[in-house]
């Protein structure tokens, strides 16, 4: 599980340069951008911040991520 400390930090690396960039938890599993709506996968409780990752899922309405994030091998 992420501290709350960690999430009050992180930011959409995308949008933090002209938006806030907040990101909203979603089930333990994803961190999910409000202003663009690239979502991040946690992975062994490390959030993926790569704009690649939340590229990925970018499309996948909330409700149809997986849990858990599938890895790449």
């Amino acid at each position: 599980m992420i501290e709350q400390t960690l999430l009050d930090l992180l930011r959409c690396p995308v949008c933090v340069k002209e938006h806030k960039g907040m990101l909203e938890l979603y089930r333990e599993s994803w961190l999910i951008c409000g202003d663009c709506g690239r979502k991040y996968p946690i992975w062994d409780d490390i959030p993926v911040m790569l704009i690649d990752e939340g590229d990925k899922w970018a499309k996948t309405e909330k409700d149809a991520l997986p849990v858990p994030p599938p890895q790449e091998s």
